[in-house]
């Protein structure tokens, strides 16, 4: 997830339980692992320097404080520096493809080598086509906020002022992050035939600018930080003045249209991890929203009899489930609750096989309410763990927004029968199991760093679902399915958006009416399939089809002798590797041992 596109950030923070590890989980660089793991690490080692140095925040947010004092120079120059080195370590890894032996040393060096080439070609596309909309509200709150992390020790927090005064351009050696992003937009805009961003996205970014840098600040008080207020003042000023250059410069010579070109639309795809174009995604995923309605049918017959409803129509029943809203402090008891509920479940059935530790979960803050108004999973750092695990992050229960009307608000995370299916997908057995599993157990760093694609991430989290949505309640099971039927719709929804096949108003409809998303969250959905990340919703759907049908396939292979504990234990000790190398661990390595048992 560059960090499970690494969490989403700011404060008022309330904690289920924060425990420390039972014992200091395995560093990657622990001398007990397997040989090949170690071969592997020594190819990878030579990535990680190269990013650390071209981009130290990297470095911080893999737990590494030796970099906290450090900030990037996103310069033309240097970006272009670093990818001669790049090209340089791709020569290397293809080399080692010719006397490596061990198959999962040259999974990783494949692994290695397509991150590269993907970053290449991405690099290339943006250099000769796109005048770029570079947010530096966002640079900075992601680089101060692995500082400013209820996790992250004490003694770590002092370097938030070091990289504000770095960003501000105020220490020797150092120009502001603006100026540096300003330069790099008035380059682009000196290019021939360039394309400019969306104007429906930088006019939404720029609009949440001004909250986003009061997080920063809320997160200094939060913290007691001493002597933040000048260069955080200067900072605010520069970004201030930056956001206005951009609105003069920029943003009147904006697209209208928010599709993206083409090409640059199937390097999102590549990105995201899915390698069949969208018309075949919306063809599956169309297939797929009828058969999850009729799924939901009878469910919702049978919940409305129960409840004496009036209607047993699927839509009428997610409302009036909806209508048991839970608000502020009696959030988290809740989730803790189901949680527990679950974790029962996974034992009895023998699903998976569980820490003796409990999750961390905790509410987000306003501020972070605001900018991923969704239940999320903010991963550990995987190079320098001290102890420090996946956090399941929920939102608050928002109001409507300022001069909305109550049906405007988000009502679709905080009722009782949503969060079983969420409490799967981000904590157990879905997100938190996934990568504290691979803190705990130890697995390359090519498969923790740089194989992560929303695929294979969202893919397990969306099959988490699917392991318990059996044993849930009547409402929960509903609920789950609706969540699926989301995803699906993604899934259509997005390429058609994107082909100029359906507007974005249909698109709302659709998630308003057949999926029973509140207005708010219709509108975040849109705006994520439009301006804020083509493509990545697609990821879901397309992963979880991927890992349902590898696990009919065991099933037939194994008959008898397939064990629900040992397929799911396996999958996750393989880290995060793209469908097509876990399938290809599970057919040479799981089958055979599972079936010489």
């Amino acid at each position: 997830m560059n960090r499970i596109q690494r969490g989403l950030i700011i404060s008022a923070i309330c904690f289920f339980c924060l425990l420390p590890f039972p014992a200091k989980p395995q560093n990657t660089a622990s001398g007990n692992k397997k040989d090949w793991i170690k071969q592997s690490d020594h190819y990878t080692q030579m990535l990680i320097d190269l990013d650390k140095k071209y981009s130290p925040e990297f470095g911080s947010n893999e737990g590494l404080p030796e970099y906290d004092t450090l900030v990037a120079a996103p310069t033309l120059a240097n970006q272009l520096a670093k990818r001669k080195e790049e090209e340089q370590l791709v020569s290397v890894f293809t080399a080692a493809l010719e006397k490596e032996k061990q198959e999962p040393v040259l999974q990783d060096l494949h692994i290695l080598i397509h991150h590269m080439d993907l970053g290449f070609r991405q690099q290339d596309y943006q250099l000769t086509h796109r005048v770029p909309f570079l947010n530096a509200t966002t640079t900075i709150y992601e680089g101060l906020r692995i500082l400013l992390d209820a996790q992250t020790a004490t003694e770590r927090r002092h370097a938030v002022i070091v990289r504000m005064r770095k960003y501000a351009g105020l220490e020797p050696g150092y120009q502001s992050i603006t100026t540096i992003f300003e330069d790099r937009v008035k380059h682009q805009i000196a290019a021939q035939n360039m394309v400019y961003p969306s104007r429906q996205k930088m006019e939404l970014d720029l609009s949440r600018d001004a909250s986003i840098m009061g997080g920063v600040a809320e997160l200094c008080k939060k913290y007691n930080l001493k002597n933040w207020e000048e260069p955080y003042g200067i900072l605010k000023k520069q970004v201030e003045d930056y956001d206005q250059w951009t609105r003069e410069q920029v943003l009147p010579k904006a697209r209208e249209d928010f599709r993206m070109p083409p090409e640059e639309y199937a390097l999102a795809f590549e990105n995201f991890g899915i390698d069949i174009s969208p018309a075949e995604i919306a063809r599956m995923a169309h297939a797929a929203f009828t058969n999850i309605q009729n799924e939901m049918k009878p469910i919702a017959a049978e919940i409305a009899s129960r409840r004496h409803l009036a209607s047993g129509d699927y839509r009428s029943v997610m409302h009036e489930l909806k209508k048991e809203q839970i608000h502020g402090d009696s959030i988290i008891p809740l989730y803790e609750r189901h949680l527990k509920d679950i974790e029962a479940i996974i034992r009895q059935h023998q699903l998976v096989t569980l820490p003796n530790r409990p999750a961390i979960i905790r509410l987000a803050t306003v501020a972070e309410t605001a900018q991923q108004p969704a239940p999320h999973m903010d991963p550990p750092p995987f190079l320098n763990n001290t102890g420090q695990r996946g956090v399941f992050v929920l939102p608050l229960n928002m109001p409507s927004p300022p001069g909305g009307k109550t049906e405007d608000k988000y009502d679709d995370f905080t009722f009782d029968a949503a969060s079983w299916t969420i409490i799967a997908h981000e904590a157990r057995p879905g997100h938190e199991l996934q990568f504290d599993k691979m803190v705990e157990e130890g697995v390359s760093r090519a498969r923790v760093l740089y194989a992560f694609n929303s695929t294979n991430v969202e893919g397990w989290g969306l099959y988490a679902e699917y392991m318990i949505r059996p044993y849930m309640p009547l409402e929960g099971r509903l609920v789950s399915l609706d969540y699926l039927l989301l995803r699906a719709a993604r899934a259509f929804l997005d390429p058609e958006l994107q082909a100029g096949t359906i507007t974005q108003d249909q698109a709302f409809q659709v998630l308003t009416k057949d999926v029973v998303s509140s207005k708010a969250f219709a509108d975040e959905e849109v705006q994520r399939f439009t301006l804020k990340n083509p493509g990545q919703a697609n990821s879901y759907f397309y992963g979880f089809t991927k890992m349902i049908a590898l696990k009919k396939e065991t099933e037939q292979a194994l008959g008898s002798k397939f064990s629900d504990l040992h397929f799911h234990d396996f999958i996750l000790s393989q880290g995060l590797l793209p469908p097509d190398l876990i399938r290809q661990a599970v057919e040479q390595e799981f089958i055979p041992a599972e079936r010489n048992k």
